[in-house]
């Protein structure tokens, strides 16, 4: 009987499913709690790292700590509110390094107000933070990833506020613009799937950033949270870095238009 099912040495195949040796991984948002942990997950895997922000500097001196430790990263500076900077920061890791193998998109930003109290100006800088910057970031990348002719990997970070409402708080703004970035990473995984590029999203539930603070210092909130969560806690950012690592990797060369929401289970029981 013809076989039909392709011979695979799976001790060659699997052996470096998760390395990234060799690949360039561009990091917008990339010294922010969650951001600098998958930094260092990448770079750890192998990848050369390109950390971006507004403040040139924490780009700078996190990229001096992970070479430092015998890896390699650099530092730039990025407005993602410029499309403009946006491009010219894509090529800049481009022109450093020949190439951009991964986007790992970590910028975001919060400004809380009840529904009420929104106004224009704070509704308008988080959508163009968290979803207009997002579409940007992805275009520029993927104009030197088809350029290259070498497939990609796009990689966004968003929150299980993608999916569920909060109560008691002042999401509108935060929640529309994640919402938003999930169908953007469904319809470039759509519009990049024929060039070999996969575009996919990690979706954590609260984690241990400065960021978060001013809500868990709420005694009450806190605990709600973590009433909510089944696995009784909230997240580390080491937490969030094998999902990513995973989605930036050859291990997951088949999985393209999908959000994984990394939440100890609180997507799954509300």
């Amino acid at each position: 009987m013809e076989q039909i099912a392709p011979v695979i040495d799976f001790k060659a195949e699997l052996s470096n499913s998760f390395d990234l040796d060799g690949k360039v991984a561009y990091l917008p948002g990339g010294y922010g709690g969650i951001g600098e942990a998958i930094a260092w997950g990448l770079a750890v895997r192998g990848a050369a790292v390109v950390i971006a922000g507004r403040n040139a500097e924490k780009a700078r001196a996190l990229a001096e700590n992970i070479n430092e430790a015998g890896f390699v990263a650099s530092g730039l500076a990025v407005d993602v509110k410029s499309v403009g900077e946006i491009k010219d920061s894509v090529d800049a890791v481009v022109d450093l390094h020949g190439k951009i193998d991964i986007l790992m998109n970590c910028v975001g930003i919060q400004i809380e107000q009840p529904l009420l109290e929104v106004t224009e100006e704070a509704f308008e800088e988080v959508i163009e933070v968290n979803l207009k910057a997002s579409m940007f970031l992805a275009q520029a990348a993927a104009r030197r990833q088809i350029e290259a002719g070498n497939g990609g990997k796009q990689v966004h970070l968003l929150s299980v506020r993608a999916q569920l409402g909060i109560r008691n708080r002042g999401y509108s703004a935060y929640c529309s613009s994640k919402g938003g970035q999930v169908m953007l990473i469904k319809q470039h995984a759509m519009e990049l799937a024929p060039n070999n590029i996969t575009v996919n999203g990690v979706a954590p539930t609260f984690v241990y950033t400065e960021m978060i603070r001013h809500v868990m210092e709420n005694d009450e909130f806190r605990q709600g949270l973590l009433d909510r969560i089944p696995m009784g806690r909230i997240a580390d950012p080491k937490d969030i870095v094998g999902p990513s690592v995973f989605l930036c990797s050859p291990a997951s060369d088949f999985v393209t238009g999908q959000i994984m929401y990394v939440d100890g289970g609180i997507t799954s029981s509300q």
